[in-house]
């Protein structure tokens, strides 16, 4: 019996827990005040621990204490899924519910892959050659801290 209501209140604990944890900003990630569990405006490693170990748990839909790749591609997809929402709301220019190519170029998507291809044509022809290509390939994973899409020294785009 005991061990019943241990188990009630430690599911109740992390319920509890994993609530809080779901105010997160624009880039999915939990803010400050969520973060800062007894509101003192200062963040202890404990807090982090805590929000993290709540994350964890919320992912971990069957309770077993591990994630499986089912409980990890649903929470991927949970966040994919959100993550096209933002993207709809601030580059959905007509309000249509749909992405025209012209939206995305009147938007930083456009304005990035004029300053990538600045970028890589080195000598200012107005095409980059293969060598160009790659150099400014090089440039870039050196930027990351040498890695790409992992790891540490990942740049903007990447948590880390």
């Amino acid at each position: 019996m005991k061990t019943h209501i241990l188990m009630i209140a430690i599911a109740a604990g992390l319920t509890l827990n994993a609530v809080p944890v779901a105010a997160e900003s624009a880039d999915g990630r939990p803010d400050f005040a969520t973060l800062d569990a007894n509101g003192d405006g200062a963040l202890t490693l404990e807090e982090l621990q805590a929000a993290g170990a709540a994350r964890f748990a919320a992912a971990d839909t069957d309770g077993d204490g591990a994630l499986s790749e089912e409980e990890l591609t649903a929470r991927m997809a949970e966040r994919a899924s959100k993550g096209v929402s933002r993207m709809m709301e601030r580059l959905d220019a007509n309000e249509d519910g749909l992405l025209q190519q012209s939206e995305l170029q009147d938007s930083r998507f456009g304005d990035r892959a004029e300053r990538m291809f600045a970028h890589a044509d080195a000598n200012e022809d107005g095409s980059v050659s293969e060598e160009e290509f790659e150099a400014a390939k090089e440039r870039g994973g050196k930027r990351r801290g040498g890695k790409r899409h992992g790891g540490e020294g990942r740049g903007h785009g990447g948590r880390g």
